[in-house]
């Protein structure tokens, strides 16, 4: 599909990628005041009624047909991932919580030959164990002992993989609206959940307002505009081609990362460039053919 490729995706792609990227240091802001219940659930509220007049707009569209996508989009895409990334940030740096969400690429594909019935080659096989291996390598800790709470992000990368496959089957639908949708269903839980947690003790912190602050830039941008941008860039392309913010966003994690005194280790950039290199293989299936074809 290459051929299809426009300016447009590649300018959405890297919008995305800069948003998303610095999504991770604004979680570990609102965490400096809120638990990760509440991190997560002024997230998705705050998306909920920022897109709440397309949402009523958008709800005759909502049918029988498409009411289930809608439900996995919006809990696998955006409602569970949203718990688990604050979860993990308790245990570890902003950067690599960026660098394990490489796997996106990687569980969009397994999901999509698994539940899709999508096919892929041998070279995007080779490009999901070199995936894999990669996050094992950021998730050791030494001693050889793991870091169980990066496996939170790992989920949260596999539930994208199953909302991304699922997107590109919805019909009558465009970005703006799967998006909006998917919020009005999970914007009651939000609450719920919201109102079970401690309120007063955010307001004792320290520069609590300020980290509000944060929660609702990633709220406007790192959920809502950002998730209308991906939805619409699937539907034009695919599950696979949107997924390549991937490349990116690591580094962006990184910069921000490294300006709020995170450290990065020689292993922790070769787990990553694994990781990269099998996003690479599973975007660029030829590229191995093309390689053997030279060499002989």
């Amino acid at each position: 599909m290459s051929e299809g490729r426009k300016l447009w995706h590649w300018l959405v792609l890297a919008t995305l990628s800069l948003i998303w990227g610095t999504s991770y240091i604004l979680m570990k802001k609102g965490l400096e005041s809120f638990s990760t219940y509440q991190v997560a659930s002024l997230r998705v509220l705050i998306s909920f009624l920022c897109l709440l007049p397309m949402a009523i707009r958008s709800l005759p569209k909502l049918t029988k047909d498409n009411l289930l996508s809608i439900i996995i989009i919006g809990f696998f895409g955006s409602g569970i991932p949203a718990f688990l990334f604050p979860q993990a940030q308790t245990r570890i740096d902003s950067s690599v919580a960026g660098m394990l969400n490489s796997l996106s690429p990687v569980f969009t594909l397994i999901m999509g030959i698994v539940m899709y019935k999508r096919k892929a080659i041998r070279s995007q096989v080779a490009g999901v164990f070199l995936g894999l291996i990669g996050a094992a390598g950021l998730l050791y800790s030494g001693s050889f002992t793991f870091n169980y709470y990066g496996l939170f992000v790992v989920l949260a990368t596999l539930l994208y993989g199953i909302s991304s496959n699922e997107v590109s089957k919805v019909q009558g639908l465009n970005g703006l609206e799967i998006t909006s949708l998917a919020f009005f269903i999970l914007g009651p839980f939000a609450l719920v959940l919201l109102l079970l947690t401690d309120l007063q003790a955010p307001l004792e912190t320290e520069n609590w307002l300020r980290n509000f602050g944060f929660i609702a830039v990633l709220s406007v941008f790192g959920s809502a505009f950002a998730l209308i941008l991906f939805y619409r860039l699937i539907k034009d392309t695919s599950p696979v081609f949107a997924s390549m913010t991937t490349y990116f966003i690591p580094i962006v994690a990184t910069i921000w990362g490294l300006s709020d005194n995170e450290h990065l280790t020689s292993s922790i950039l070769v787990s990553v460039l694994l990781i990269l290199a099998g996003v690479y293989l599973i975007n660029r299936p030829a590229i191995l053919g093309r390689i053997k074809s030279k060499l002989k």
